[in-house]
């Protein structure tokens, strides 16, 4: 085939008609060959254009719900939430941000992998930093060294050290099954049977051990997890344990409790000096088919006393009559604020009453700020100087404390 690149024009005026007629075909050839690779260039660059500018937009899209998540985080409104709502706008935000962050590094190319444990993060210093695991959790050493610790000079190398990290790690509730093998002996002569005899349990001739009782408690009344949903992390690993049988656990676990319950009341009701405050809850009302107001009264021994501890009785009011009939054989010192429904209580012979410096501080701390009182704000002073006092004060022993 003749090459179009070697041919001069001398050549050219010397071609015949049929090496003209193959030279043009071989051009034409050319010419479609190059075209080929330029629409497939093309193609090449406008995909590359539009995985671009996919990427452009996508991160675009996470910068600004990262900007607004963070407005959101900071803003006013935000202020306006109870604070069981704060909190869990708080967890999810967090959680998405998480998320996003993460999204973010890897369209951009950067590691995600977090620092170690007291390595600075730039100059961030509303990031928490990680603490060290607690101390008291089990180690699982695992051992990494070199397969050749042989140099390539033919030496053998030295180990000058190591380096050592920690990762968390858990191990899911795993049900496993007590068996108590009872022997029986037996005299042939006497006719006697001997047999050591069934332990004390929570639940009588039932399944469930004092441990599985105080975990299926513990998960309903701290964690807050209706038996529905136990009962659905059980089925999990194959137990079947109806609600109504988690219910039944839980009310007989309770009644096991009265006693040490007791015996907490009558420790906390020995001290001479009570903090007292009451808190709303939501409680069920089936009968009426929504839920109705109830209160949670805390009852706690004084802030230095050695041994601490805190009573609670929950009440379906708030009336004086509450605090009057729980504290009916106590006297002393009631630290509370100036909520009338103590009042009844007050009257009764040997109740001596101490107001909350802190509710008192609040009245003064609000008009500081709205600037509606000149006397607020050297009350505020005066009482900052009592806090500092009472800081000062704070670990010596009663009568040092008493005589600072």
């Amino acid at each position: 085939m003749l090459s179009a690149k070697a041919l001069t024009s001398h050549d050219l005026r010397g071609l015949s008609h049929g090496a003209v007629s193959e030279l043009a075909a071989s051009l034409l050839a050319q010419l479609d060959a190059k075209d080929a690779q330029l629409q497939q260039a093309t193609a090449q660059i406008a995909q590359r254009d539009a995985a671009i500018k996919f990427k452009d937009a996508k991160l675009e899209r996470i910068t600004f719900e990262l900007a607004r998540l963070k407005a959101w985080r900071f803003a006013a409104r935000t202020e306006a939430m109870n604070a069981q709502q704060h909190q869990m706008f708080e967890d999810t935000l967090a959680e998405d941000q998480a998320s996003l962050e993460a999204q973010l590094q890897a369209l951009q190319g950067v590691s995600t992998t977090p620092p170690a444990s007291g390595e600075h993060e730039g100059n961030d210093k509303r990031k928490p930093r990680r603490q060290a695991l607690p101390e008291h959790l089990r180690r699982v050493d695992h051992h990494h060294e070199p397969e050749e610790t042989s140099c390539a000079c033919g030496k053998p190398m030295v180990r000058i050290g190591e380096d050592v990290s920690e990762r968390l790690d858990v191990v899911p509730a795993e049900f496993f099954v007590h068996r108590h093998i009872r022997g029986k002996w037996a005299c042939r002569c006497c006719q006697t049977l001997v047999q050591e005899p069934v332990p004390p349990q929570v639940i009588d001739k039932g399944m469930p051990t004092a441990g599985l009782v105080a975990h299926t408690l513990v998960a309903r009344f701290v964690d807050h997890l209706p038996y529905f949903r136990q009962e659905q992390i059980n089925a999990r690993s194959g137990v079947h344990t109806p609600r109504s049988t988690l219910a039944a656990w839980a009310g007989a676990g309770g009644a096991s409790l009265m006693p040490l319950y007791e015996a907490h009341r009558a420790f906390v009701l020995g001290a001479a000096v009570l903090h007292a405050d009451e808190t709303p809850v939501r409680m069920l009302d089936p009968g009426a088919g929504k839920t109705a107001k109830a209160y949670v009264w805390a009852y706690a021994r004084g802030e230095l006393d050695e041994t601490p501890g805190v009573i609670y009785n929950f009440c379906k009011g708030r009336g004086s009559k509450y605090p009057a009939d729980f504290l009916a054989e106590w006297s002393g010192t009631l630290t509370c604020d100036d909520y009338g429904g103590y009042d009844a209580l007050l009257k009764l012979p040997g109740r001596i009453e101490a107001g909350c410096l802190a509710h008192a501080r609040r009245k003064f701390d609000e008009l500081a700020k709205a600037n509606a009182s000149p006397v607020a704000q050297q009350a505020i002073q005066r009482i900052a100087r009592l806090y500092t006092v009472d800081r000062e004060a704070r670990e010596r022993a009663c009568d040092d404390r008493l005589a600072h």
